[in-house]
This record gives structure tokens, sequence and C-alpha cells, in this order.
């Protein structure tokens, strides 16, 4: 297993370790030009703060990584993304990025999306490792498998251990790689990560119509979180907005075999329907690439028998 030890901005960690009842964060990277391919879900991302604070004092477990413009990063996240506001977040970025003068540009940002953030006590921040050099900007990988990193991942262990109503990713994953067997951990989404990897695996296009203008498109849950549905990418559609109010309120569905119907009663109620109609009976238009992200058919058939008006 691989941690990442990420350099944090101070006040960004400020506003994420105050937040009540937290369950994810996005560690944005203000260019947003260069893609984080260095942990695999369910591994550790732990904050350092700049120096001369040379501790790490909490983290979380990597799920995804995705560029967004900020606008969208602010939606799904807000007070997530370490600001107040979405003007206070973009000045913080704005600043560190230089050269953007347009103040209603809706530039693109990389988003570290971490779920089941923890932090730590004052006086229980670590002291980073010995070989540590104050030149680094981003961050370091260590392996927990050998020094200095297994005695890191061994403290924060313990810490995590310690802190009150505090569980980590409890669903294992098992790999095979080359030299023996490695374990870790699947993380549990919060509705930002939902959102925005269901909107990956549909590669930015709605799963009925192919609409790709992302401020349009929104993450259905398939069975409502609300009736013990799961943030997970196959109990998601990505849905243009007004296909995803009809698909909540059970005027649209979709058959385990990924057709689409329209309930007649949507006529009968509100007389007219007949931009929706020529799509029952159609196939879905777009599914995500990798069968494991596709809808589960048990949660479809869930939809058809108790959300859908036949």
């Amino acid at each position: 297993m691989k941690l990442w030890v990420g350099v944090t901005d101070n006040d960004w960690f400020d506003v994420v370790s105050h937040t009540p009842g937290i369950d994810e964060v996005n560690f944005w990277q203000p260019g947003g030009g260069t893609s984080f391919r260095v942990l695999q879900p369910g591994e550790p991302f732990l904050f350092k703060l700049h120096s001369p604070l040379n501790f790490i004092v909490g983290g979380g477990f990597f799920a995804h990584w995705m560029r967004l413009p900020i606008s969208l990063a602010w939606e799904a996240f807000e007070v997530k993304n370490g600001a107040r506001s979405f003007d206070e977040m973009r000045k913080l970025i704005v600043k560190r990025r230089g050269g953007v003068t347009d103040r209603y540009e809706d530039f693109q940002i990389g988003c570290i999306l971490l779920t089941q953030p923890f932090f730590f006590n004052r006086e229980d921040w670590i002291q980073v490792p010995r070989d540590w050099h104050p030149s680094i900007q981003q961050g370091k990988q260590y392996l927990a498998s050998e020094e200095p990193g297994k005695s890191l991942w061994e403290k924060v262990s313990a810490l995590l251990a310690a802190l009150p109503r505090y569980s980590k990713p409890d669903q294992r994953i098992e790999e095979s790689p080359r030299f023996g067997k490695e374990t870790f951990y699947r993380p549990r989404l919060g509705q930002g990560a939902f959102r925005v990897l269901v909107t990956d695996a549909y590669q930015r296009a709605c799963a009925i119509t192919e609409e790709h203008s992302l401020p349009a498109l929104e993450a259905a849950h398939i069975k409502p979180f609300n009736e013990n549905g799961p943030h997970t990418v196959d109990n998601g559609l990505l849905l243009r907005s007004d296909f995803h109010r009809l698909f909540d309120r059970g005027y649209i569905t979709v058959t385990p075999d990924y057709h689409i119907e329209v309930s007649r009663r949507l006529k009968e109620e509100f007389e007219n329907g007949r931009s929706y109609y020529p799509f029952h009976g159609n196939s879905l238009s777009h599914l995500p690439a990798s069968q494991q992200d596709r809808p589960l058919k048990e949660l479809l058939i869930w939809h058809n028998e108790n959300a859908f008006k036949a």
C-alpha cells in the first residue's frame, strides 16, 4: 500500500477541519494541468501543513481525480472545498494560479477527491519523516511496507483507532500483484464524490440524450440515498436535469435491460410530454465503458417496482 503526504494549504485545512460531520473533501489543484495518479482508490492521502509547521495533521482516503470547472467543483462540494463561499474559493485559487484576469472565467481545476477525512488534535500532530526535504512543493510518496512509511502509517493507524466515532473504510479489496497479495480499503463515497464519479464514468454524456453540456447534467440515484441506496457509481445514471427530475418522480424509468419507459401518467396529469415520449422503448444511448460501473439490474428493478408510475 502506498501513502501520499500532500503539502496542504493551512487556510484550507482550517476550514475543512472545523466543518462538523464532514465526510469528504476536495483537495484541489489550482492549475489542473497535471493529473494525480499516485494512489489507488482507498489508499491514504495525508495532510502536511506548510513550513514551518512541518507536521502531518490528518488525511483521508483517495477516491478519484478529475478536472472540473471551478463552478461545478463548488456545486459538488461547497464548503468541503476548504472555503466558506464560492467567492472565497475563487480568490484562493486565483491567487495561486496567476494569469486570470476575467473575474467570471470558469476555469478548470484539478480535483483530488478524498473520503472519510480525519483530523488530529494539536498534541497528536506527527512530525514529518526525516527524509522530508524543504524543497518539496506538492508532496511525497511512501510505502507502508518500508521505512519510513511503515512507521508513519503505524502512527496514523494508532491515532485513527483512538478517534471517537471514526471508522476506517471497512470493505477490503484484495489485489494480486506480481509479488504477493496486497490489501487496501474501498472508500465510502459522499454525495459530491458520487456526482463526480458518475459524471466521469459516463464521460460527461447524458445516458438518455447524449447531451454533453456539463452544467445541464446531474448524477441521479437509481435507488435514493434516503431509501438506503448507496453512493456508488452502479447506483447512478448521468441525466440531463429535466430527465433527472422526471426519473426521481417516477415518470421515467429504465428497465433491467437498459430500455427507457415513459409513464402514460405524464400525459394524463400534465396534458403534455411530447418531448419525452419519443424516447419510450429506446435503449439507453450512453453507458459507462466499464461493466462494473453500469447500473445494477436489481437497483433498476427496485426503481421499476417502487418509483415508476406505471
